[in-house]
């Protein structure tokens, strides 16, 4: 896969990689931060199904779950020809520094230079508002609500 066409995103959140790893995979505090609903079963071949923006769920099954400090899992997006449901791959590493915890996301997989820029901002968003929930802020209403 070209390098070019991953996403890689670093995240410092202020709280215990326990506290970072229940805001991703507990559907209630899922919501907390991203989409309008939530289904996922965090273990090995489990669902991950997210309706991310009200309009447009992202689908997959984990892969790997090491609880507190690893999820990976395959993604997609419902209907679509281009990234389809489970056609691409999110790791996440979650390592305990400094009294909060580094968020190491790499995306790979994904099919053009356009779905990995996409991709890229739609990550960038959500977790400036993860690492606000973890703060224990309200990051507001999702400006992304809506989007197709």
């Amino acid at each position: 896969m070209p390098e070019s066409f991953v996403v890689h995103r670093e995240a410092h959140i202020a709280a215990p990689p326990a506290a970072v790893f229940a805001l991703m995979t507990d559907p209630e505090k899922i919501l907390r931060w991203m989409g309008t609903e939530a289904q996922v079963e965090p273990q090995p071949g489990g669902l991950y199904l997210v309706n991310v923006t009200g309009a447009r769920f992202a689908r997959g099954s984990f892969r790997e779950v090491v609880p507190v400090h690893r999820l990976a899992y395959s993604f997609g997006w419902d209907g679509s020809e281009v990234v389809p449901p489970g056609s691409s791959l999110v790791e996440i590493d979650l390592i305990e520094q400094g009294g909060g915890t580094l968020l190491r996301l790499t995306h790979s997989g994904l099919p053009s230079a356009d779905q990995c820029a996409g991709h890229a901002e739609g990550w960038a968003h959500y977790l400036g508002r993860l690492t606000e929930v973890a703060a224990g802020r309200d990051p507001g209403p999702d400006p992304f609500y809506g989007r197709t």
